[in-house]
């Protein structure tokens, strides 16, 4: 066991054409993932899965899903043929149970695109265990903290956590979204950096309230807990590095962040 940190990351995985367009941040991921060593697991939490409770995918060869539709063929010739994690789905199973989570295992489900599409950038060899933490359908920003500060032991263990998400997700824009990112994105997305960067989290937790275009950036919240996800499992003291990843489509910010990495 280690008692060095695990690096955490919160990534915007926007469309899943990011698989093949990987804008600005797609290089940075790939940069910082060259650059991790020592991971015995990586742990996704991605808004594309939801359910009743808390599950955690045990599958020993996860499949790649294409949860997704009316987007360019060649996204179904991608696949991403990481290995599962039994041993440490168990572990987090575990864990979730300790926090007062209605925790189960789940020995069928694959890798959604909210996982492998980012992962595709940042642990591109497909090599290491991968396995999904879901999220409950009435999760609030609260309980994505708490969430998060349950998974938080297993970076001491090394695993890599990561919080998939996006900093921006209003996807009836997306359709018409131009080359210049709206002014709302930009207004949103700048006041979420000062939050995370200050460790501001009452206002975190209350950003629907407080932030600028919370509701126009977020017209559902499940892209934006797992920002939430990310800093509960941050530990006391730890400062987020911003991974600015530009707007792509004119209204989804990439914007991301990591912690615990040079």
């Amino acid at each position: 066991m280690t008692t060095a940190l695990t690096p955490l990351f919160f990534i915007s995985h926007g469309a899943p054409t990011f698989a093949l367009e990987p804008g600005l941040l797609g290089p940075q991921l790939q940069a910082l993932g060259a650059k991790l060593t020592g991971i015995r697991a990586v742990l996704v939490v991605s808004p594309h899965w939801q359910t009743r409770g808390v599950a955690v995918s045990s599958t020993a060869s996860p499949e790649t899903i294409y949860d997704f539709g009316g987007f360019s063929p060649k996204l179904y010739e991608l696949s991403y043929p990481a290995p599962g994690a039994p041993d440490v789905a168990a572990q987090a199973a575990q864990l979730l149970s300790e926090a007062g989570f209605a925790a189960s295992l789940d020995s069928r489900r694959g890798l959604d695109h909210g996982a492998w599409v980012p992962l595709y950038h940042l642990l591109p060899k497909a090599q290491i265990p991968v396995f999904q933490v879901s999220m409950p359908h009435d999760l609030d920003t609260a309980q994505a903290m708490a969430l998060g500060r349950a998974l938080a032991p297993l970076r001491q263990q090394g695993v890599l956590v990561v919080a998939s998400g996006s900093m921006t997700h209003n996807l009836r824009e997306f359709r018409q979204g131009t080359g210049e990112p709206a002014s709302y994105v930009l207004e949103f997305s700048s006041w979420v950096r000062a939050a995370v960067q200050a460790h501001a989290v009452p206002a975190l937790l209350h950003y629907r309230q407080q932030a600028p275009h919370a509701a126009r950036a977020h017209p559902s919240e499940e892209h934006f807990l797992p920002l939430l996800v990310a800093m509960g499992a941050a530990a006391e003291g730890e400062t987020a590095q911003l991974i600015d990843g530009g707007v792509e489509h004119g209204m989804l910010s990439m914007d991301s962040f990591v912690w615990g990495m040079a």
